[in-house]
């Protein structure tokens, strides 16, 4: 579990395409030292858990159902990485649960830079944008944020100097691909409501009763 608090750009050092799977070896800096073999890791929003460290490079296993929902397949070195560590009972928390697991991947489509902002749209997939909902959370590459305006295939989000400057978002332009996971909540709330795997029906008195909300 993590909170989408971006500890480290940490950067990409090595990867190891194999058959259906790859390595990854990430330079994380300080954040090494408090690391062990097994911790989970979040790079760019996927958990991935360490399998090696050598000095302050970590290494990682990288599943084909990760290199199929994400965007770490497509990294290269010296490409550099949001990192943040498992979230530890007692921390603060910070920006919203995330748990690491990817819905899918969406594109920068476009941003609009004013005093103090940028205000950067995302496309995604129409079942991903029916997981969202307007002032709700998302991560984006591992990034907690917050809707600010939601379309059918599209979001937008607000990002301050702050968040631009210590994240991969301050250096991605418009067509690069981002790990987007909706919120949890979000998608609990959608399940409950489904009357079947793939159709999700109105919300109505009767269906609340019958759900057992009323």
């Amino acid at each position: 579990m993590f909170t989408g608090i971006i500890e480290h750009l940490g950067k990409v050092k090595q990867i190891k395409r194999q058959a259906n799977s790859a390595v990854i070896v990430v330079d994380i800096a300080q954040m090494s030292k408090d690391v062990n073999s097994g911790d989970s890791i979040a790079i760019n929003g996927a958990c991935l858990t360490v399998t090696h460290i050598k000095g302050s490079e970590v290494s990682f296993d990288v599943s084909a159902e990760t290199l199929s929902k994400t965007t770490i397949g497509e990294l290269r070195a010296s490409d550099r990485v949001n990192v943040e560590s498992s979230l530890r009972i007692g921390d603060k928390l910070g920006g919203h649960f995330v748990t690491g697991h990817v819905d899918g991947v969406g594109v920068i489509n476009r941003k609009e830079s004013e005093t103090g902002q940028c205000t950067m749209w995302f496309s995604v997939s129409k079942e991903l944008a029916n997981m969202m909902i307007k002032k709700g959370s998302v991560s984006v590459d591992g990034i907690s944020l917050t809707i600010v305006d939601l379309e059918e295939k599209l979001f937008s989000v607000a990002l301050i100097p702050y968040t631009l400057e210590v994240t991969t978002l301050g250096f991605k332009d418009i067509g690069h691909k981002v790990n987007i996971e909706t919120d949890m909540l979000g998608k609990w709330v959608k399940r409950i409501l489904s009357t079947d795997d793939k159709t999700t029906s109105g919300i109505t008195e009767e269906m609340l009763r019958e759900k057992g909300f009323l």
